[in-house]
């Protein structure tokens, strides 16, 4: 009996335990193509005699960068970490530059890539760096693919020193180096062992509602996060089918396809789920319209475990019945988990997917702690709106005396890469230092309250902590961003990117007489008269020193290829307020 106390032991473990015929599946010209357990061991050990002819040595890097979550990312993982060598992913999305300083930082010395995008900026840097051979997943003419490894580790006659090769890993030795998309500076390598990932796959799995080998996963969010991989090797665990979206805009028409139990998401993308579903609510007419919004207000008011009673319940199902099973049928009908990370969930958008019975558990956790803390599970009580859940087993957080995050556990990282000074500054005895503030309420539900950087004081002396407030004004359908400004300043205020398209569908239904391009809404006065409404009502939650005061729309789209978020879709807040200076300065200055 297999026992999981690496990472390539996962899909060994399943074939003794849950073998699948469509372990792994991935959509190539239109049509799903299942690999079976079997055969992702098989392909991984051929990858692994291929890399051993190759002269991999124990302790090299190989880079791995694809844009889409693939079957072939997977089988490279396992191929990889089986002869005692580190798989490094690399974030699609960033620039060439940065590719450059992670494929050199990280020493690499192959590179795995999936399509001509992703090698084109490869190519832009490979003459920079220890980069011998580069091999694409995608047929793409000039470069090596690399079913090309398939055939030269098709000779078994190595294997035995594969074999020799895994005996050899131990659980604490290093897996994986993963660069943290950083919200300022370069990125940091946070080294993670077999160890802390495969610990914290175990420990979380009691948290993931599946039924063994019963399940289909859709995966989209990039497994070059830990978020997701952490996941997919909890899924493996489990036997479940894993189908891998073809991009983030084929969401929708897969889930109809394959008709999920169970995705991860961000609130991001949720937010502009709702938002969809929002916009169809408007074009609707009479009752159906009206119904609509009485479902969603239904919804807004949605507790766990039907804590509003029999006669809100009896509402709810004709709700469910008549509105809400359409937005399932949309993702596909049978869709009843999602579990959340990466940033904070607005409550009304939890209890309003809730309501339809597609419950989101929200979870904590940073690359540095490999990376679940803590997760909501709906049965057993295990759920609240508002907390990221209760710790998982074996993890202890602590609460230091400035309200930060301790985390303590064998999902604890290594450390920086070639960083112990950095190291040290987050690390006390065992403890790693969050930089989050958080609460443990009565019941041992954890609750995020902010980040100590993010948090700052007005000229005044009182203490504002944005992603309060931004996760409260992003629940306006008319706002697609925030970032509340006002460190050492008279009062706090907002940069604000208007959800443009949102807008333009307003501006057409009210026949209003004012251009739609991105710059005409940014700058439009009824535009932005509509949106102090939005402020205002907002406002109201919170105390009047917290109040925003002024804001400044942007012409622009905040995106990753622009610069504003990170891949994770975070604000660089530092080189937003860099780009918008100049409305920072209208905003305190004039």
């Amino acid at each position: 009996m297999t026992e999981v106390t690496r990472l390539f032991d996962f899909p060994y473990y399943q074939l003794e335990n849950k073998p699948n015929a469509a372990a792994l599946v991935t959509k190539y010209d239109g049509k799903w193509i299942p690999t079976s357990t079997q055969e992702y061991i098989n392909k991984a050990n051929t990858i692994s005699r291929a890399l051993l002819k190759l002269g991999i040595n124990k302790n090299d890097k190989i880079a791995v960068i694809s844009s889409t979550n693939r079957t072939e990312w997977n089988i490279m993982d396992i191929g990889i970490l089986q002869v005692g060598a580190q798989n490094i992913p690399i974030y699609p999305t960033i620039c060439a530059e940065d590719y450059e300083y992670v494929l050199n930082h990280s020493e690499s010395i192959y590179c795995f890539v999936s399509d001509e995008e992703v090698l084109e900026k490869v190519n832009k840097v490979i003459a920079n760096t220890n980069i011998k051979e580069v091999y694409s997943f995608n047929q793409i003419e000039g470069c090596k693919h690399y079913s090309e490894l398939f055939e030269l580790g098709k000779d078994e006659s190595n294997q035995p020193e594969v074999e020799a090769r895994k005996n050899d890993v131990k659980p604490n030795d290093l897996a994986t180096i993963i660069y943290t998309s950083g919200t300022t500076g370069r990125p940091k390598g946070v080294m993670l062992s077999h160890w802390n990932i495969t610990s914290n796959a175990l420990d979380s799995s009691p948290r993931v509602p599946l039924v063994k080998g019963e399940n289909r996963i859709l995966s989209f969010l990039p497994i070059c996060h830990i978020f997701e991989r952490v996941l997919i090797y909890v899924y493996q665990y489990a036997g479940t089918s894993i189908y891998f979206a073809e991009g983030i805009d084929k969401i929708g028409d897969n889930a109809k396809e394959i008709k999920p139990n169970l995705m991860s998401v961000v609130p991001r993308l949720l937010e502009k789920v709702f938002d969809k579903i929002m916009l169809k609510g408007e074009e609707l007419k009479g009752v159906k319209k009206a119904l609509f919004f009485w479902a969603v207000k239904l919804g807004e008011k949605w507790e766990p475990y039907g804590a509003n009673g029999v006669w809100y319940e009896f509402q709810l199902k004709i709700a469910n019945k008549l509105i809400f099973s359409k937005w399932r049928e949309a993702l596909g009908g049978e869709l009843g988990t999602m579990v959340s990370g990466s940033a904070a969930l607005q409550p009304r958008l939890a209890r309003i997917f809730g309501a339809a019975k597609m419950r989101v558990m929200e979870g904590y956790g940073l690359t540095e702690t490999s990376p679940v803390v803590s997760v909501g599970l709906y049965k057993n009580k295990m759920y609240k709106v508002g907390a990221v859940g209760k710790p998982i087993d074996n993890v202890e957080v602590k609460i230091a005396d400035d309200g930060e995050l301790l985390i303590k556990g064998p999902n604890v990282m290594l450390g920086y890469y070639k960083d112990p000074v950095k190291t040290a500054e987050v690390m006390t005895d065992d403890y790693f230092h969050t930089g989050d503030k958080g609460e443990i309420d009565q019941d041992g539900f954890l609750k995020i309250t902010g980040r100590k950087k993010e948090m700052f004081k007005t000229s005044g002396g009182k203490y504002v902590i944005p992603p309060l407030l931004e996760n409260d004004m992003k629940q306006s359908l008319f706002i697609e961003q925030i970032m509340v400004v006002g460190e050492g300043e008279k009062m706090p205020a907002a940069i604000i990117q208007p959800n443009f398209e949102f807008i333009r569908d307003w501006i057409n239904h009210k026949r209003y007489s004012i251009g739609t391009s991105d710059t005409e809404i940014a700058t439009s006065d009824i535009v932005i008269k509509r949106i102090q409404k939005e402020i205002d009502k907002y406002n109201q939650n919170f105390g009047k020193w917290e109040q925003i005061k002024r804001f400044e729309l942007t012409p622009d789209v905040w995106s990753v290829d622009s610069g504003h978020l990170t891949p994770t879709m975070k604000m660089k807040r530092k080189i937003i307020k860099g780009i918008y200076q100049d409305l920072y300065d209208k905003i305190y200055r004039n």
